[in-house]
């Protein structure tokens, strides 16, 4: 089955992109004044990777969060250059699948401007062929919509596809889909979350996903 794989989908935030602490931050800063006392990134990790809108309303306990979420853009969107970065080897593994013909996807939470930014800010968006955000769904993960969009956009099989992401929400709407789901070591919600949730595989380094399509990893490579 490994080597079957033709498309690989990717959550953005927390999986492909280090967006951690500006997520975090943004959080902080425009719920200054409005969420309990002592609310802070204990209370934020747990819930990332959910659209905006619902973190929103759960932190501050408001029904219209429309100026809480305008105002959280405005933070993200200006501390954005100083926070975001690629994790460990994703621009290689990403050009090599890409010289490799797999087919690639971003399926996110976020807004259609942001993630098209991160991706060009780090240098991801050439490789990617298809995208699929908040903007573009009627039910975001967990449900099945946002995986089987982008399978649909690519033309792909959800036998021969793995979803690969941070977040219980992406291990369920994965699973939703008929897409394998593989969840990534480096979340900071815990390798064991996204077992529990059904992850089919859960990978250490960016690297190992060279085994699901037949390549050894290039020893000599620069990270």
């Amino acid at each position: 089955m490994t080597s079957m794989i033709k498309t690989m989908l990717f959550d953005l935030d927390g999986t492909i992109l280090d967006t951690n602490e500006l997520i975090i931050r943004s959080f902080i800063e425009s719920l200054q004044g409005v969420a309990p006392e002592g609310f802070g990134r204990d209370h934020i990790i747990p819930s990332m990777g959910e659209p905006l809108t619902d973190q929103m309303k759960r932190f501050s306990g408001l029904e219209d969060v429309t100026d809480l979420v305008a105002a959280y853009r405005e933070v993200n969107l200006r501390l954005h250059d100083d926070y975001v970065k690629s994790f460990d080897y994703v621009n290689e593994v990403f050009a090599r699948l890409h010289g490799q013909g797999i087919q690639i996807g971003v399926v996110t939470t976020k807004m259609r401007l942001t993630t098209e930014r991160g991706l060009k800010f780090v240098g991801l968006y050439d490789y990617v062929d298809a995208i699929v955000t908040i903007d573009d769904v009627i039910n975001p993960k967990p449900h099945a919509e946002p995986v089987s969009k982008a399978i649909e956009l690519l033309g792909a099989d959800p036998a021969t596809t793995l979803m690969v992401g941070d977040s219980v929400v992406d291990i369920e709407s994965a699973i939703a889909a008929g897409a394998i789901a593989v969840g990534v070591a480096w979340s900071l919600k815990g390798e064991q979350r996204l077992m529990d949730a059904g992850a089919h595989h859960v990978i250490n380094d960016m690297r190992d996903l060279y085994t699901f399509v037949g390549l050894e990893r290039e020893t000599l490579a620069q990270s």
